[in-house]
């Protein structure tokens, strides 16, 4: 807790803007009740809170979620919240079960048993349902399941029933305080605020020299995953899923190698701002760049400057930012130079496709006709004669069919349809090719 509470609520709201959604309407149609309700589901009754069963076989991010509604229901109840994994706790006739579909046992076994109604579920993005079921197991009177589409969509619905029970997202924040309550009741029937309208939503942290800044040394020691992980848990609290890192002088990714990977776990989006392309921060140029800021006369330099930062994200889910604008928001050229920010887009296009997947399941996939196919995204800006280059590195590749899809090819190594050309011969090992 913060004993700045002016100077917080400043920080947020002026620094970090107006955000997504407000403390009321991110808990959306009330279905609390302090009051014992018929059918009802008695999450806190007689001093006891139901039992929370999770998986281990959920995501890291939807565990860290569980924890926080524990930690949330123990400051509204003053009693403490078990959390147990793939079992359902011996005596326990109410149990409140939170899962992402697929990933929990029990949860499945429902939905598989007609208990649970998941129809609303699958292929969903970020979609949460949460339903109270009566003898969903022979041994179990009545459950509460929290059940997700996806990750965020758990996420979503553990901080949605943290927020119906009177835990501000701004809690810690704004020091909102917690009411404590003598008994908490969930109405019977299902829950869900359906698919966000907008699929990223999210925070730009601008400006924020001196005074989150300062703020942020004093209380962190800098802009570091202790504070980072403050600002993940409130933009998913708040059911969004996107950041913009600061960047006045500061790099999300070089301050401290902890900051990505701890966005990734609790699923956050990282992307860079407007003037940062290719997930390199601009202060890193300032740091580790050589010559001058300018794709007309350093274009190399540049390249291999963004190739690091599209390797370096890796698999953390991620919004690559294209484009170039001047050093500190100067012009780089005069006029428009719209032919020079062609160039640049189709190559910055070029460098995140070269660092495609690698990892095991995407070489299972690219091999599932017994053929290693690989996919690479061309736009061009123009029409006329246009040149592929390919490069044989592997002196043990043998190029043997290369497809020019024009539009609805379909992953096939029986050949195109009619909408594209095809060179049918095999190729033998070349240093290159053209």
């Amino acid at each position: 807790m913060c004993t700045q509470n002016l100077l917080r609520i400043v920080l947020m709201l002026g620094l970090l803007g107006s955000t997504i959604v407000n403390a009321q309407i991110a808990g959306g149609a009330p279905y609390v009740s302090k009051a014992a309700i018929q059918d009802g589901f008695a999450l806190f009754s007689k001093g006891q809170v139901a039992p929370i069963v999770a998986s281990k076989q959920d995501y890291a991010g939807v565990d860290r979620a569980i924890h926080n509604l524990q930690a949330d229901l123990s400051k509204v109840t003053q009693a403490n919240a078990d959390i147990v994994y793939d079992q359902i706790p011996k005596g326990k006739k109410s149990i409140v079960l939170i899962g992402t579909l697929g990933k929990h046992r029990l949860i499945d076994q429902l939905v598989k048993n007609k208990k649970l109604n998941s129809s609303d579920l699958p292929g969903k993005w970020e979609t949460f349902s949460i339903q109270t079921i009566n003898k969903p197991f022979s041994n179990v009177d009545k459950a509460l399941v929290i059940v997700g589409s996806d990750k965020r969509g758990t996420i979503f619905g553990a901080y949605d029933v943290s927020s119906q029970i009177g835990v501000s997202p701004w809690h810690w924040w704004a020091d909102v305080p917690v009411k404590t309550k003598s008994a908490l009741y969930i109405k019977a029937g299902s829950y869900t605020q359906g698919e966000p309208k907008v699929k990223y939503r999210g925070i730009f942290i601008n400006d924020e020299a001196p005074a989150l800044s300062g703020w942020t040394k004093e209380k962190f020691g800098g802009f570091n995953h202790q504070f980072y992980e403050k600002v993940f848990e409130l933009i998913l609290r708040l059911k969004g899923n996107f950041l913009w890192p600061a960047m006045w002088g500061n790099a999300f990714y070089d301050d401290d190698p902890l900051n990505a990977p701890l966005a990734d776990e609790y699923g956050v989006v990282i992307s860079t701002s407007h003037h940062e392309p290719l997930m390199r921060a601009h202060d890193e140029w300032r740091r580790h760049g050589k010559g001058q800021w300018n794709y007309a006369t350093n274009d190399s330099t540049l390249r291999e400057f963004w190739r690091e930062g599209i390797k370096r994200m890796g698999k953390n889910e991620s919004v690559v930012t294209l484009a170039m604008r001047g050093d500190g928001d100067a012009p780089m050229a005069q006029g428009t130079a719209i032919e020079l920010l062609e160039r640049i887009v189709k190559d910055q296009r070029q460098i995140i496709n070269i660092h495609q997947d690698k990892s095991n399941q995407a070489w299972e996939r690219s091999v599932a006709n017994n053929i290693h196919s690989i996919f690479s995204n061309h736009t061009l800006l123009q029409s006329g004669k246009h040149t592929l280059k390919y490069w044989a590195v592997d002196p043990g590749v043998i190029l043997q069919n290369l497809f020019i899809d024009l539009g609805g090819l379909k992953n096939s190594y029986l050949g195109p349809p009619s909408n594209a050309w095809q060179v049918n011969t095999i190729i033998p090992p070349l240093n290159s090719k053209q």
